[in-house]
This record gives C-alpha cells, structure tokens and sequence, in this order.
C-alpha cells in the first residue's frame, strides 16, 4: 500500500477522473437510452409473453369448462336414452302381457261357451233318449193287454230295471 500512496500522482488522477467523466457523459448520452430502450422492449416482450400466457391458460379453462359442460351434456343424454328405451321395453313387456292374457281370457270364454254348448248337446240327447224310451214304453204298454193292474205294475217296474241311465 504505501507504493500506492508513492506512486500516485494527482495530475495522473484528475485526467482519469475527468476521462472517466467523460466515459460517463458519452455513454449517458449515446448508449444509455438503447440500453434502457431494450431493457423497455425486454420488459414488454415479456410482460406481453405473461399476459399471452394467462389469456392461453383462460382459454384452456374456459375450453375445459365447455368441454366438461359437453361431457355432462352427453351423460345426461345418455341417460335419457336409457331411461327412454327402459320406459319403452316395460310398455313393450306389458302390452305383450296385456295382449297375452286377453287372448287367455278369449280362450277361456270360448272353452267355457264350447263346454256350455256340448253340455246343452248333451242334455238334448238324454232327453231325446229319454224320450224315445218313453215311447217305446208306452208302445210296449199299449200294445199289450193289460187285464190287471198287477200286470201292469210290473211290466212298468221291469222296464225300468232294463234301464240304465248314466
């Protein structure tokens, strides 16, 4: 240090003061303001690379949001869908079981008409046999003489064991 202090000279000093002066006042007037201006653009390009940025990240939550809003959309069809198809298969299911047992109740009443029908068909041919045989009786009893009463009680009382009704 005190080679320093020898060496320094205050001439030497005052012209690298005034140079560095000098240096000072040229590079404020001809490099201060571009390098200030692009530190200003820098800045901008930046800010304007930030607020790009957040506009694209409003975008993508503003196309996540209509694209949540379609996926619901399509769920809540979906759903209609289903629901729709479930009302039309159980209007199919009871319409066919309505269907189904009219038809049941059609056979059923035929069969009981048809059973009533061979039931009178029946009851029309005991009485037509009934009768054939009361005729046949009588002719029998006609045709014979009777002297008595007794004879006659009992060719009635044979007749009607010879018979049989089922």
């Amino acid at each position: 240090m005190d080679q320093l202090l020898n060496d320094f000279s205050p001439g030497l000093f005052f012209m690298q003061a005034v140079i560095l002066l000098i240096l000072i006042v040229l590079m404020v007037k001809f490099a201060w303001k571009p390098i200030m201006n692009a530190l200003t653009e820098r800045e901008e390009g930046i800010q304007s690379a930030l607020d790009a940025a957040e506009a694209a990240k409003k975008e993508m939550q503003n196309l996540q949001a209509d694209n949540d809003r379609l996926l619901k959309e399509a769920r809540a069809e979906r759903d209609s869908m289903l629901k729709e198809a479930r009302e039309i298969k159980d209007k199919i299911v009871a319409d066919a079981k309505q269907e189904a047992s009219e038809e049941a109740s059609k056979l059923i009443e035929n069969a009981k008409v048809t059973i009533e029908q061979e039931k009178q068909a029946a009851l029309a041919h005991v009485k037509k046999q009934v009768a054939e045989l009361s005729i046949g009786i009588a002719q029998t009893i006609v045709k014979k003489e009777l002297a008595s009463q007794d004879n006659q009680i009992e060719l009635v009382e044979g007749m009607l064991e010879e018979v049989t009704l089922n």
